[in-house]
């Protein structure tokens, strides 16, 4: 009941879900160690109107997705009007209780949000702000390349990152794989950083713009950094 109950608060946060193949995030949650971090992703085909949704647990310290890979599932529900197709993702993440439990994910522990990106302003490659509760000053550049154009389209990408403490002593860290390139992406952006629960790992909560034959889809990925 309790993880229900924790599971419904945070769908009851969540943004604005979007009409079209545009994918809604959503955060359900770390570990109590920060090492893995759970999220999900949802919404509704345009061309054909089907529900889908998708679950990925993250490895945080090792920057990838844990042994069971992604889950996910395509619904053949009638779409009504007002839907945003989040039942899909009630659905889908029913059965992945056992992966809840084994690696300790709790809803009501969703990191603190260092920055997010608002809804309509233009993203900056650039960015520097402050966390005033760690004395800590963030520095993040988000490099990325495209490659080709219409159908064959790919890009590429990476974060630089830079922290200092409150005694200037400064780290640098590259997030990502600067060279792998994912075919069908125009582009990337960052849309939230978080930091883990136990303060040592960001977490950046990437959005990408895809190719489709209706036109552009949204999905989401992560890149996670240990900073500790």
């Amino acid at each position: 009941m309790k993880r229900a109950l924790g599971f419904c608060l945070l769908l009851l946060l969540a943004g604005t879900a979007f009409s079209g193949d545009i994918a809604s995030f959503q955060n359900l949650g770390f570990s109590p160690d920060g090492r893995y971090f759970m999220f999900g992703q949802y919404g509704i085909l345009e061309d054909s109107l089907k529900h889908y949704a998708q679950l990925y647990t993250v490895d945080v310290r090792a920057n990838r997705y844990v042994s069971e890979g992604p889950k996910e599932a395509l619904y053949d529900e009638k779409l009504e009007p007002g839907q945003s197709g989040i039942g899909a993702l009630f659905t889908l993440f029913g059965d992945a209780d056992p992966l809840v439990s084994k690696y300790g994910i709790n809803h009501m522990m969703a990191g603190r949000l260092l920055y997010i990106l608002i809804n309509g302003r233009e993203p900056k490659p650039h960015l520097e702000f402050r966390d005033y509760v760690a004395k800590k000053r963030y520095e993040v550049d988000l490099l990325q390349s495209s490659f080709g154009s219409g159908e064959n389209v790919s890009a590429s990408f990476h974060i630089n990152l830079s922290v200092t403490d409150e005694n200037g002593r400064r780290k640098d860290f590259t997030v990502g794989l600067p060279d792998y390139r994912r075919e069908g992406v125009r582009r990337y952006q960052i849309r939230q950083i978080l930091l883990a629960p136990d303060g040592e790992s960001v977490v950046f909560i990437v959005e990408k713009e895809e190719n489709a034959d209706t036109g552009v889809n949204i999905r989401y990925m992560v890149e996670t950094v240990r900073v500790q």
